[in-house]
């Protein structure tokens, strides 16, 4: 069993421009206005939800062992500020796998900048680069897999960037798979692309 939500919900991620938090019942209301959107519910296949269902979801993802996530914040504008509501601009999470036949433990990756001026300042690339990182230190993640949706062409280029490589395009749910298996050499380039710095997160 991995633990990942409990094991990540007092744990705060930094990086140089953003900052990775649990998600708390204090960020449901921007959340669930950024999912209101019809572009984000495409991007991400999902369904709306009213304000007391994303409550639900956000309880349920802080007891469910088997998914990790954080919400992403913009560094600077949290140091400015200090209002994390403020800071917010997208979320990414982890979907863990039973082990596969191999034994090898599989981790799914999630990532979406939800607010559109906060797009392409390179926000989804250090969230991706934190969170493999996070995933491999404390998950023991041997393979990551990512499934995006065929048309969303900037997210497929960025995680090629990181290495993945395409294994599968599906008709039916219009969506390219990709994955990664840990190896020597990429931990290496990994360590060498993002500066993980892991603290605990200040709830209050």
């Amino acid at each position: 069993m991995y633990t990942a939500m409990r094991l990540n919900e007092n744990t705060q991620l930094i990086g140089k421009n953003i900052i990775l938090v649990p998600y708390e019942s204090k960020h449901v209301l921007k959340y669930h206005k950024w999912m209101q959107s019809a572009e984000l519910q495409k991007l991400t296949a999902s369904e709306p939800l009213t304000l007391e269902q994303e409550y639900e979801m956000q309880r349920t993802w802080r007891r469910d062992e088997d998914k990790c996530t954080f919400l992403i914040l913009c560094r600077k504008t949290y140091e400015t500020t200090g209002d994390e509501i403020k800071a917010l601009v997208g979320d990414t999470n982890l979907f863990l796998h039973p082990k596969e036949e191999s034994g090898e433990k599989l981790a799914e990756i999630e990532i979406m900048i939800a607010e559109p001026e906060m797009r392409g300042k390179g926000f989804g690339w250090e969230s991706v680069l934190l969170m493999l990182k996070y995933g491999l230190k404390y998950l023991n993640i041997q393979k990551f897999v990512a499934k995006i949706g065929e048309d969303n062409t900037k997210s497929i280029r960025m995680f090629q960037k990181i290495q993945f490589e395409e294994v599968a395009r599906s008709k039916v749910f219009h969506e390219v798979t990709l994955d990664r298996y840990v190896t020597e050499e990429w931990l290496k380039w990994l360590d060498k692309q993002a500066l993980l710095i892991i603290e605990t997160y200040d709830k209050n």
